[in-house]
Order: structure tokens, then C-alpha cells, then sequence
């Protein structure tokens, strides 16, 4: 029997230190606010008024666009700092869907407010529209910078469209990304020197530089000398190396402060090893075990973008990490009874679930889905877990099902994915769903679910796809 706890309803036995879920909603709050004073700092400095006149009037939508623009840029950035009370409240996954909604948006604000800006200063002058973009280039303090900043950003959310993406190696991508952090520096000087709303007032500079700087802050803090103290703390190094399929390799680290750093099963590392060229560029991999306060443990698929190199890892390599991160872990729980989902390796962060997860005998049921027959990936461990523990595995073997839109393979006949999902767990709406997997097949186990009654809080996943 797995190790009991008390209780058969609430779960007394999650770990503290659990962000509260009202965070979430706060944290999300606080950006509206902030967008909410960018809109009274424009209206107190006459922004209202100046819509009047045209040509003004174009100026003052200009600025607008331009100071929503640059909040919602460095909420962009502040998202992806990893800021732990952030990440924890909404899951990394979640806080990538966002980010990319407020890049997106930034940078459609951010072509407003030059257009409109240029039509603005260009209907009140004489030189028109191409005399107005030379004056604004060679006279203004800060355009140049601030036009090699916007080229930056281009480049960044260009890579995210889909057709650019799937063109792209993941250190392409993650090496585009950086330019990021350049573009939003570059604007900076743009902004304070000839922003009109950023010198306004002491109120208004005050603001915007406390932005500049909480952003920034959060950047060097939890991107860069958090991640170094921890890694320097847990004194990691790799202690083996092992084929974990034909396609597939386990790396197992050890360090004397290992436990600091509060690893829980079913989250993921960044992870960094110092064994030469490429060492700069990080890669999430899932804890494929539960940590034991010595080891840390991942499984990888070896498709390249940097994978390759995991098979020639030798004992000894010294490891960087940024985490652990992820809600894919006891904590996240909200009943007893969890039902485990993982697709290809998206099955390594379900085996360090199976072994940390503490429930009773059959409270806990794992699905485990493979294409191909013969891979071998981690199906013994699972086995082995799964008895160990007292929960139930199921392996579904085989390709999908032709032209159907379904997350069982074709063996499965013609049972329609709730009513599999219903077979597997007849009491399916009382358990928490936890998976992983492609994107795609996700979103299908997700639909099930939520047909299948299991309300929405309960269904708790982790996306890698860039």
C-alpha cells in the first residue's frame, strides 16, 4: 500500500508553502492598475484636451498607444522573469499563453503609436511625412535607439507565428528571444528624454522609472543571481548517464544541497551543463523521479536541438538549473484521488507524480500512451512504481486513430474518448487529471475531461512547445 494519509476528503498532507490561488487573480489585478494609472498619467497631462485638434489630437493617441505599449512591455518581460510567487500562481505554461498575448498586443500598440505619432507631428508641420521621420531620426534624442529597438522586437515576435516557429531550431529560437531584453533597453532612452507624459511631473517619473527598475530588478534577481546561488548551494554534477530507450537517455545529477532546492515530482529544471560550446543556452526537462534530497533525475527524448549532446555527457560535468518550476506537483492537488495521463516522454514528469503522490491503494491510476509497441521508455520503472504503490497502470499502445480527432490509439476501437476516460476511472469527476504530452493531445485529454465532468481547477498540465 502507498503511504496513508488522513483525511478523505481534504488533502492535510500538502506540502506548505502553497501559493494561495487568489493570487493569481491579484497578481493579474495589479496589471490593470498599472494600465490603469498609465491612462490617469496621460489624462492629467492634458491628453484629453489635446484631442481637440487634429493634428494634436493624432499626437496625444499616439502617446497613449506609446505608454500602454511600454507597460505592457515590461509586463511582457516581468512574466518571463520567473518570478516564484508569479510562477507558482499560474504555472509556466499559462504565464507563456499570456505573455504572448501581451506581446502581441504591445507591439500592435507600439506601430499605433508610431504611425500616429508621425501623422500627428507631419499634419502640423510643413516637411510632411518623410521631412517629419528625418527630423524625428536625426533631432531626437534617442530615436535612433530607440528604431534599432523596434527592429529587436520585431525579430522577437516574428518567431512565435507558426509557420516561422516550426522553420526554427529551439536555440534559434531561445537565442532571438534575448533580443527581447535588447529592444526594451534601447527604447528606454527614447522614452525619458523626449516622452512628454515621462517628464510631466515628479509623480509621472517616479513612475515610470519604479516600472523601469521593478522589471529590470526582477530580470537580474530571478533570471541571473538567484539560479547562480542556487546551482553554487546544490553543488550539482552529473553522476550517470544511461539509455532509457533507443530514442530516449536518463541523466541523473547528485550535490551535497541537492534538498535546498525544494524539487518536488512532476516539476521541471531549466537545466545548463558545462561541457563546452552551447553551454549558455538552457533546457526544460521534468523531473522523471521523485527527488530524494540527493539525486535529481530527468528523461529525455534525443531529437536534436541539443538533446544529442545528453548521450556524451560524462560523470563529473558541473550542472547549472533555474527551478523548480511547474504546478504539476502534489501541491496542486485539491482531492485524493489523481489520475496520471503522459503521451511519449511526456510520461517521465507522471513516474515522479506515481512516486511522490501520497494516497492509498488505488486512489491513484496512471496512462500511459505510446505509438510505437516496442519502446521501451521508462515502461519498467513505471511498472515497478505502479506495484510499489498500489495504483493501476495502463499502457495504450499503437498509432491514432485515422482522421479522428481523439486521444486514443486505434486498438481503442470505436469507445469515444469520454467514455474511455469514464472506463478507466468510472468515478472520473472525483479525481484530479494531471498530463502531459504534444500540445495537440492535450488539448483533446483536456476536452474529455471537462465532457467527462472533471471541473476545470482539477485538470492540471505542463506545455514545453516553444
Amino acid at each position: 500500500p502507498l503511504t496513508p494519509a488522513p483525511g478523505p476528503a481534504g488533502i492535510r498532507d500538502r506540502p506548505a508553502g502553497r501559493i494561495p490561488a487568489w493570487w493569481r487573480d491579484a497578481s493579474g489585478s495589479l496589471l490593470w492598475l498599472v494600465l490603469l494609472a498609465v491612462t490617469a498619467l496621460w489624462v492629467h497631462g492634458g491628453g484629453v484636451q489635446d484631442l481637440a485638434a487634429v493634428g494634436s489630437g493624432l499626437t496625444s493617441l499616439g502617446r497613449l498607444t506609446g505608454l500602454i505599449a511600454s507597460a505592457l512591455l515590461l509586463a511582457q518581460v516581468f512574466l518571463m522573469a520567473r518570478v516564484p510567487l508569479v510562477e507558482q500562481a499560474w504555472g509556466q505554461d499559462r504565464l507563456t499563453r499570456v505573455h504572448r498575448r501581451v506581446g502581441f498586443t504591445s507591439f500592435t500598440l507600439m506601430f499605433a503609436h508610431l504611425a500616429l505619432i508621425t501623422a500627428g507631428y507631419a499634419w502640423d508641420t510643413p516637411a510632411g511625412l518623410w521631412g517629419t521621420l528625418v527630423d524625428f531620426a536625426v533631432d531626437y534624442p534617442g530615436m535612433l535607439l530607440a528604431i534599432a529597438g523596434t527592429a529587436a522586437l520585431v525579430m522577437v515576435v516574428v518567431t512565435p507565428v507558426k509557420a516561422a516557429r516550426a522553420r526554427l531550431r529551439y536555440e534559434s529560437w531561445h537565442l532571438i528571444h534575448l533580443y527581447g531584453y535588447l529592444g526594451a533597453g534601447l527604447a528606454l532612452p527614447h522614452q525619458l528624454w523626449t516622452g512628454q507624459e515621462f517628464l510631466a511631473s515628479p509623480v509621472a517619473t517616479a513612475f515610470w522609472w519604479s516600472l523601469w527598475a521593478v522589471t529590470a530588478g526582477a530580470v537580474v534577481v530571478f533570471r541571473a543571481l538567484l539560479p547562480l546561488w542556487c546551482s553554487a548551494r546544490a553543488g550539482l554534477r552529473v553522476q550517470s548517464v544511461t539509455a532509457a530507450g533507443p530514442h530516449a537517455v536518463t541523466v541523473t545529477v547528485a550535490g551535497r544541497g541537492a534538498h535546498r532546492l525544494h524539487a518536488r515530482g512532476g516539476q521541471f529544471f531549466q537545466w545548463r551543463f558545462l561541457d563546452g560550446p552551447g553551454w549558455t543556452r538552457a533546457h526544460p526537462y521534468s523531473l522523471s523521479a521523485a527527488p530524494d534530497g540527493r539525486t535529481l533525475q530527468f528523461t529525455a527524448a534525443v531529437v536534436g536541438d541539443g538533446t544529442d549532446r545528453l548521450w556524451d555527457m560524462r560523470p563529473g560535468t558541473r550542472v547549472l538549473v533555474e527551478g523548480p518550476y511547474g504546478r504539476m506537483h502534489d501541491g496542486a492537488r485539491t482531492g485524493r484521488k489523481a489520475l496520471l495521463m503522459g503521451a511519449g516522454i511526456g510520461i517521465t514528469p507522471m513516474k515522479a507524480l506515481l512516486e511522490s503522490l501520497l494516497a492509498d491503494a488505488g486512489e491513484i491510476t496512471v496512462v500511459h500512451r505510446v505509438s510505437d509497441p516496442d519502446d521501451p521508455t521508462l515502461h519498467a520503472d513505471l511498472l515497478a512504481a505502479a506495484r510499489t504503490r498500489g495504483a493501476r497502470y495502463i499502457r495504450l499502445e499503437g498509432r491514432r486513430r485515422p482522421g479522428a480527432d481523439s486521444w486514443l490509439p486505434a486498438s481503442a476501437g470505436d469507445v469515444d474518448d469520454v467514455t474511455a476516460l469514464r472506463r478507466i476511472c468510472p468515478d472520473l469527476a472525483e479525481h484530479d487529471v494531471f498530463v502531459c504530452g504534444a500540445p495537440a493531445w492535450m488539448d483533446l485529454v483536456r476536452r474529455a475531461a471537462r465532457r467527462g465532468g472533471v471541473p476545470a481547477e482539477r485538470i492540471h498540465d505542463e506545455r514545453f512547445s516553444f
